[in-house]
């Protein structure tokens, strides 16, 4: 997903965008929407979120 998707996304649940990375914005979106902030962490080859919207671009 490109970063201009992401901040649009970020945007829809009020989040502040500013000079955020894309690995930031990620995990903001995530912890806003009640999920484990783990999107290209240590902990993401442990979330077990198979189902992530995220999956595809995490490391």
């Amino acid at each position: 997903m490109k970063i201009t998707e992401i901040k649009e996304i970020a945007k829809q649940h009020n989040l502040k965008v500013g000079k955020a990375t894309k690995s930031e914005l990620v995990r903001s979106i995530q912890e806003a929407e009640g999920n484990q902030h783990c999107f290209a962490s240590k902990l993401s080859a442990e979330c077990g979120q198979h189902s992530c919207a995220w999956r595809e671009d995490c490391d």
